[in-house]
């Protein structure tokens, strides 16, 4: 007999890469907020990974979420290989490619969830849609594709005529010089697996971004209007990571971190971070070094090597800097070599910049407090990520135009010239004035009635229909 407290019970199928699994799961709480069941499947090791590394609220809080952990066959994913041409992470396409195993395990749990409740939504990575075809063959259950990128960037990815509409956004610059093309940001190997999982997506009801109003109106306007065409829909429900941050321990010792920015003075720093799946050469690593020293400016460097396959292997590469630097910039910098909490850096009042890779990620993050960034676009959707903060929102300015098949190494000066435009120039006065009026205007539109709460609002009366 279904209760009316399981009226509606969600499941989440993330991919299991950092970026994308964080996203899922931060939507989940805020589902789960509205007092619905909500199950996140998969694999074991992905699981714990994600659960380790959240940032802004404690999951054993929220007893309506349900972790399952599944199984795939054994993997062997080398590690990043940070002198090749092509900067996309290819080392983690094995891994991509198991995750598509989980097709038998999600259809047996989706069966056995299905008797339980009136209507059973399944939420799946835009990667993971193979893995959940198998909803259509019961009567109860619907899917809405998760798009972990910008609308702005996933608009560019599959449409050629929103993606021509919205070149005439991007003023003042002249349309011939911005490159939104994806060319060499992926493998062909990659785009051959993504080309699968849209075929897939074509499934589901409508697709899900984590954005907002505030930030890409006119992109979701463009989307919507097609989406109608279809019979979709489309919701804009974020940013998901959260807004209000529960305090942290700082007895850990990936938060100590923040013990040093206490000392600093409000918007002094510069926070450098390029995510989970980059590794750059020994020269790059090199440069930047040189670079943020030079700057005479306070920053906190995150310096990791990707991820691989596995985040809890034990054959992890040490990152090398240049002899004695770490007791040289002692009073100027902190280096990081741990997970970083980057969300509650973020958030910090001294932090008054961020160098980053543009994932979407951490651009959400980033704009949601409020804070400008200088772009370093690598590779997939970071470079259309960047020209959305610089050329549209122009809360940012790029440090590197775009991710190409040729090594490019970005010199010391280029690094030391950028930190300084950001944080100690008018020109980066005024972004973090533009930043920081848009982070309130997201803030506000997550509560008290704001667009973003109203959407959030009309999805969940929609699901539990």
């Amino acid at each position: 007999m279904v209760t009316e407290q399981h009226k509606v019970i969600v499941v989440m199928i993330p991919l299991p890469l950092q970026g994308h699994l964080n996203q899922l799961l931060h939507l989940s709480r805020l589902i789960s907020d509205h007092h619905i069941p909500v199950h996140l499947a998969c694999t074991t090791a992905h699981g714990r990974q994600v659960r380790l590394r959240l940032q802004g609220w404690n999951p054993d809080t929220i007893s309506t979420i349900f972790f399952h952990d599944l199984s795939i066959p054994s993997l062997v994913c080398p590690p990043s290989n940070p002198n090749s041409t092509n900067k996309f992470p290819s080392h983690l396409q094995p891994l991509c490619e198991a995750a598509t195993h989980l097709r038998g395990p999600v259809t047996s749990l989706l069966q056995k969830l299905s008797p339980t409740t009136r209507r059973l939504v399944v939420i799946h990575d835009s990667l993971m849609s193979s893995v959940v075809q198998d909803f259509v063959s019961l009567s109860n259950a619907e899917s809405y594709t998760f798009h972990s990128v910008s609308a702005f960037s996933t608009a560019l990815y599959t449409s050629k005529k929103v993606g021509e509409q919205i070149r005439k956004l991007i003023e003042p610059q002249p349309i011939g010089h911005v490159d939104l093309s994806y060319e060499g940001c992926f493998t062909p190997d990659f785009n051959k697996f993504i080309s699968v999982q849209h075929e897939y997506a074509k499934l589901s009801s409508g697709r899900i971004y984590n954005t907002c109003r505030i930030i890409e109106q006119p992109i979701l306007d463009l989307l919507e209007s097609e989406a109608r065409s279809a019979n979709k829909l489309l919701w804009a429900l974020g940013p998901f990571n959260p807004l209000e941050l529960k305090s942290v321990s700082k007895a850990s010792k990936v938060e100590g971190c923040l013990n040093w920015l206490d000392k600093q003075e409000i918007n002094s720093v510069i926070l450098v971070s390029f995510g989970t799946t980059i590794s750059f050469s020994q020269k790059q690593i090199t440069e930047i070094a040189i670079g943020l020293e030079k700057s005479d400016q306070k920053f906190v460097w995150v310096v990791r090597d990707a991820d691989r396959g596995d985040a809890f292997s034990n054959d992890v590469t040490h990152v090398e800097l240049p002899k004695g630097y770490e007791d040289r910039i002692k009073d100027q910098g902190l280096v990081v070599r741990e997970w970083a909490p980057q969300l509650h850096m973020l958030a910090h009042p001294s932090i008054g910049g961020f160098m980053s890779h543009c994932g979407w990620n951490s651009c959400i993050e980033s704009i949601s407090m409020g804070v400008p960034i200088a772009a370093w676009p690598i590779h997939s959707d970071q470079p259309n990520n960047a020209i959305l903060v610089s050329k549209i929102l122009k809360i940012g300015f790029h440090v590197k135009d775009r991710c190409g098949k040729e090594e490019v190494v970005v010199s010391a000066v280029t690094v030391e010239n950028a930190v300084r435009r950001l944080m100690g120039t008018n020109e980066g006065d005024e972004m973090r004035k533009r930043a920081a009026a848009l982070g309130l205007g997201v803030r506000k539109s997550v509560f008290d009635g704001g667009v973003t709460q109203t959407e959030f609002g009309s999805f969940v009366a929609h699901i539990s229909r």
